[in-house]
């Protein structure tokens, strides 16, 4: 038996923590891969959040933050946290609360990515998709590819 094969959920969970914030079920997933038994998982978990140690809505924070330095729109952040498994409203919460101008982003990244508007319909549908593709929804795409190149 290897040390390891004796920690505790907990354990493994302080070990993910320390390296970065997590989703409650990013967690869970990660804890029964290990081995570990569902109940055993649950409870660990609810005594991490009882303690501050593990809070999603931390995480949503931070994860928001980030993917907006990141020049990624609202569309895209928002089902990446979907996919991690953190609740709707939580997300919808985060988003608003980040404060972010989404079409001066949409703007910012397009500039930063493309020197110009495109001389043509296949310019300019290269640009929507590439905005689109960033999470970028059909306003600030439309938005951008007005202003972005007017306000840098």
């Amino acid at each position: 038996m290897t040390p390891d094969s004796l920690a505790t959920p907990r354990d493994d969970a302080i070990r993910l923590l320390a390296r970065r914030e997590y989703a409650a079920a990013e967690l869970r997933t990660r804890l029964t891969a290990r081995g570990h038994e569902p109940a055993a998982v649950e409870a660990a978990l609810a005594r991490l959040a009882e303690e501050g140690l593990q809070s999603d809505a931390r995480f949503v924070e931070h994860f928001v933050r980030s993917r907006i330095q990141r020049g990624q729109g609202p569309v895209k952040i928002r089902a990446e946290l979907g996919r991690r498994g953190v609740d709707g409203e939580l997300i919808g919460a985060a988003l608003d609360e980040a404060g972010c101008d989404w079409q001066a982003l949409a703007c910012e990244v397009l500039a930063k990515r493309f020197d110009g508007p495109g001389d043509g319909p296949r310019e300019r549908a290269r640009r929507q998709r590439f905005l689109a593709g960033r999470g970028f929804d059909a306003g600030q795409v439309h938005h951008a590819l007005a202003h972005a190149w007017r306000e840098t």
